[in-house]
């Protein structure tokens, strides 16, 4: 509890003590107001896309590594992994280069809203996908040979006995996606221009000195992340048992 409070709770603490310094009122006010209004609305609905996305192509990634066998796996299996060691202001730079004004690939996103879901698919790969492996691999595969000698097609073997074991951890591994994508910076810095995402709202409001606006919105996406992990996490245990 003294590891965690020092790391954890005491900065989460300094931040709310910050957004209510000058009263419930102010912070409200903080909030209410069409810019922050509008950076919440445009971060959560791109972070909900996201972890939908991500839900599916992240199982997709992970049943072929699992259960195919191809040249160059190990290699791809280690790149899953590179979102979490690359810097992420690097990522925004790499994309930029790629979706930017002088694309290579003829594919200009920079500074839209669809650049912004490109960059927060790209840091959240491998959620999803570091999930599901796990229990891929646990998974008893003469369970799905008894469905198919019943006559269960391979759709309805998916369906009826694989998915249900995979839901609790697409389900996590999807909520860790969503709370990252609300709270990411670094990768987004370069890529999203105008695009008022909560995270940049916050570092302008630091800049121009407006730290107390800064800390209430702060709060507002903590606040957010902390219900919808709690929310999806009982809900995959719930499934689970």
């Amino acid at each position: 509890m003294l590891y965690l409070s020092a790391i954890v709770l005491i900065p989460l603490a300094a931040v709310i003590e910050k957004a209510i310094s000058s009263g419930a009122g102010t912070l409200w006010s903080s909030i209410d107001n069409t810019l922050a209004l509008r950076a919440l609305a445009i971060t959560l609905g791109a972070s909900l896309v996201v972890a939908a996305i991500g839900a599916v192509t992240g199982t997709l990634v992970a049943w072929v590594l699992v259960r195919d066998s191809f040249p160059g796996k190990r290699v791809i299996n280690a790149l899953i992994d590179l979102p979490f060691a690359l810097p992420t202001i690097v990522a925004g730079l790499t994309l930029i280069a790629l979706y930017g004004p002088d694309s290579p690939v003829g594919v200009h996103l920079a500074y839209t809203r669809g650049a912004v879901v490109v960059a927060l698919l790209f840091v959240t790969l491998p959620f999803v996908v570091r999930s599901v492996q796990p229990v891929l691999l646990e998974l008893d595969k003469e369970v799905e040979e008894a469905a198919a000698s019943l006559g269960a097609s391979n759709a309805t073997t998916f369906r009826r006995v694989v998915l249900p074991a995979l839901r609790p951890a697409i389900l996590s591994g999807s909520a860790l996606a969503f709370a990252r994508s609300v709270g990411e910076f670094g990768s987004l810095a370069l890529i999203a221009g105008k695009v008022q995402i909560a995270s940049i709202v916050i570092y302008a409001d630091i800049e121009s000195g407006a730290t107390q606006s800064a800390a209430a919105l702060s709060v507002v996406l903590m606040a957010i992340s902390l219900v919808v992990l709690v929310i999806l996490r009982r809900f995959g245990a719930r499934v689970g048992r």
